[in-house]
């Protein structure tokens, strides 16, 4: 067992005890921490209470992070495309329409499910049993690089990077209409759809804060081609955050207009460059990758119409 602590500041007085959490502990989800709430794993100044708890300022918050099970998820001899490889980590280039780690119904032929043939049992194990190794995340029809650890010391410093914003992640995408700026910054909170909760929206109540940097590579035919530059990580950041503008991403289904360019096979965004000081050289390592075909064809379709 390990246990995490908090103290909570006075900006934070009033939020419930669930949102508050979910705020601090990264790569967590609410039901996740409700679930530890409800069986006794988190304590308020020494005692048990219910996932409303309204916080206070200086309240001691102790949570105890249960061990990872025995891993039940079945290893898949599926083709990995492997940027870099070294014993503590590797940087994977995900095709798009891949799915990152298991889910409920959705246990088989994920990136998981790959990287637990190819690297045994050298994967860590922060994360649980349905997440081992994965540091950060794309979206399913969201293609390109991932970092990935294989153990746990590599695992916190790496993730340590994200929290602190040292961790380089550049996107590229197309995104509807003509920006006006050459480049600009969305910085909205984040926080789950208060109606669908599979989405998530720019929101004030029990959000994360959210900064996405952009600049204009291309103008296009009734479109625009973006670098963007993500200074958090919240779940659909780069969707959210151009919708919220009025640029949703082309292909986006979820966020974008209903008639779907079909074409695309979901959201135009690619990770295309990740950053990094490694855990063990205390080097700095940098990675990119060409953006797949759907996305390249689209491009050019694109600037031939322009």
């Amino acid at each position: 067992m390990m246990e995490l602590t908090f103290v909570v500041s006075p900006d934070k007085v009033g939020e419930r005890l669930d949102a508050f959490l979910s705020n601090e502990i990264e790569n967590s989800s609410r039901s996740a921490i409700s679930k530890s709430i409800e069986k006794g794993l988190v304590t308020v100044n020494g005692k048990s209470v219910s996932k409303s708890y309204k916080v206070c300022a200086g309240d001691a918050i102790c949570v105890t992070v249960e061990e990872p099970k025995e891993l039940d998820v079945i290893p898949q001899d599926i083709k990995l495309d492997i940027v870099y490889e070294d014993d503590d980590l590797l940087v994977v280039n995900k095709p798009k329409g891949m799915v990152v780690h298991p889910a409920a119904g959705n246990y088989t032929d994920t990136l998981v499910n790959a990287l637990l043939f190819h690297c045994k049992d050298s994967l860590s194990g922060i994360n649980g049993v349905l997440r081992p190794g994965i540091i950060h995340r794309i979206d399913k029809n969201t293609s390109g690089l991932l970092i990935v650890a294989k153990n746990d010391v590599s695992h916190r410093f790496l993730a340590e990077q994200i929290k602190e914003h040292s961790f380089t992640r550049e996107y590229l995408t197309i995104v509807y209409g003509n920006i006006k700026d050459e480049c600009g910054t969305v910085d909205a909170p984040i926080g789950r759809h208060p109606v669908d909760r599979k989405k998530m929206c720019v929101t004030q109540k029990n959000s994360k804060h959210a900064v996405t940097h952009y600049e204009v590579l291309e103008r296009l035919n009734g479109y625009t081609m973006l670098r963007c530059k993500l200074e958090t990580g919240r779940t659909h950041q780069i969707r959210v955050h151009m919708a919220y503008i009025g640029h949703p991403v082309a292909g986006d289904d979820v966020y974008g207009p209903k008639k779907v360019i079909k074409s695309l096979e979901g959201q135009c965004l690619h990770a295309h460059k990740i950053g990094f000081i490694h855990p063990i050289s205390k080097e700095y390592m940098e990675f990119s990758s060409e953006i797949p075909d759907t996305f390249s064809d689209f491009l050019h379709k694109l600037q031939k119409m322009s």
